[in-house]
């Protein structure tokens, strides 16, 4: 369990056991902010706060946190001044402990698990990331990452190197882009480094080792060979590999067989594009995080006509309260919006409907409709119907149940058209064609 996880269990113990004045006064406001060491450390709104709660309830918070966790041995409560000294101590701690290792990165801040936003498209390789942070090398080895530009890899990427740090300081943990470890590599070829050795020493004398866009790697014939020996030393020792690509591995071009079957020995785990619930969240979160002041109706618009990419989602929002705060706004509204997307065209996503996919399904396949919605299990049926499944499922904000009824079907069969085209389409270029060519008539203008 972690912290928040254990508060909240402390939490339902409490309300039952004070009073509802003294929960409501002293207890609900705490918030967990760390719990290593056996300690669990609470933060109060202030330093009366934490006086009070220390002469009124200490004990019951003491035996509310140790019934939970038996790793649990004791708590602090921090007023404000003491819990942004403790923070800023661990930010100096865990800066620390990277500089004793050569090679090792900082990660950026901003991306913890906390303010990652979980929905149905990325639920699986979130709870992948949490467990591999909390347990590395253990369970799931390698994990494998795939998904589109913007749709929060990096962001998990870097969520895990903050959550290990956190956990566990004296781990060497280490992210870098393919292009970085191919540029290492070529520097150590040329000397640049005082030998080959230097560089093994870099990437070898690690615990967790996180590689993003791995799909570069198939331009460099030499590095492939490298990397192979890099995964493999690290894997044999017990040591943590995370990584993350645009494709999955069947798909990189020119990848060497045993690199592609080293990259599937563990879990791969595909991100989707958000559905509108979960963009909606990351725009909401976004403004709170940035002190956005934006008009619902605003948010809900962009969280409906941004639907594949998160980072061009969230810049177009900071591009809104730019152009509000610019007029002196206290409060972003659609006439801003207005202004802030004047150049850009929505017209293609508006008239996309999943009738509009069936007829070019329809067109293409040469079939009737009630063909393909129909119950016929025939190969020249079945196929359309699922590549039909799959594009709605790419290309619209539809609940899989919903898909599922436009062919009187459950979301399981969905799911299994969807998981099946997509796999086709990394295998056969007759499919991978046909799914390219419904895809560009169903948005053509």
């Amino acid at each position: 369990m972690d912290k928040n996880e254990i508060w909240a269990e402390a939490l339902i113990k409490l309300q039952s056991e004070v009073s509802t004045i003294s929960y409501d006064l002293w207890i609900k406001s705490l918030e967990p902010i760390d719990f290593k060491n056996n300690i669990f450390y609470l933060s109060t709104t202030s330093e009366t706060a934490k006086q009070r709660l220390m002469t009124l309830h200490k004990g019951d918070i003491y035996v509310a946190l140790t019934s939970i966790s038996d790793e649990i041995k004791d708590f602090v409560v921090l007023d404000p001044d003491e819990r942004d000294a403790y923070n800023k101590n661990q930010e100096v701690e865990i800066q620390n402990e990277q500089q004793k290792f050569p090679g090792m990165n900082t990660f950026n801040p901003k991306y913890q698990f906390d303010n990652f936003v979980v929905g149905n498209s990325n639920k699986y390789v979130y709870a992948a990331c949490k467990g591999i942070a909390e347990n590395p090398g253990s369970k799931i080895n390698p994990l494998f990452i795939y998904g589109g530009v913007g749709l929060g890899k990096t962001h998990l990427l870097h969520a895990i190197g903050n959550e290990v740090n956190k956990r566990f300081p004296d781990l060497k943990v280490m992210y870098c882009t393919c292009d970085k470890f191919i540029n290492d590599y070529v520097k150590s070829l040329q000397g640049s480094y005082n030998s080959k050795n230097a560089f093994k020493e870099k990437y070898r004398n690690l615990d967790v080792l996180i590689i993003d866009d791995i799909q570069f790697i198939s331009k460099a014939e030499a590095t492939q060979e490298e990397f192979f020996h890099t995964f493999n030393d690290l894997y044999e020792n017990g040591k943590q590999i995370i990584i993350a690509s645009d494709r999955p591995p069947r798909e990189i071009a020119t990848l060497q067989e045993r690199l592609c079957s080293r990259f599937s020995m563990g879990l791969i785990q595909d991100i989707q594009s958000p559905d509108y619930e979960t963009r909606l969240a990351i725009l909401m979160k976004k403004a709170q995080e940035e002190n956005y002041m934006v008009a619902d109706d605003v948010q809900e618009y962009l969280a409906e006509h941004f639907d594949t990419n998160v980072r061009e989602m969230e810049g177009i929002l900071s591009k809104v309260w730019f152009y509000a705060s610019l007029m002196g706004k206290k409060v972003a509204t659609m006439e801003d919006v207005r202004e802030a997307l004047k150049d850009h065209d929505f017209s293609d996503k508006q008239n996309l409907t999943a009738e509009r996919i069936i007829d070019c399904v329809c067109k293409y396949f040469s079939i009737r409709r009630d063909e393909l919605v129909g119950k016929k299990k025939n190969k020249e049926i079945v196929e359309p119907r699922q590549i039909c499944m799959y594009t709605m499922c790419t290309l619209l904000d539809m609940p899989l149940l919903s898909v599922g009824q436009i062919f009187g079907r459950d979301h399981t069969t969905v799911i299994h058209a969807r998981d099946k085209i997509s796999e086709l389409i990394g295998e056969n270029s007759r499919i991978k064609v046909a799914v390219e060519d419904i895809r560009a008539m169903a948005t053509k203008k």
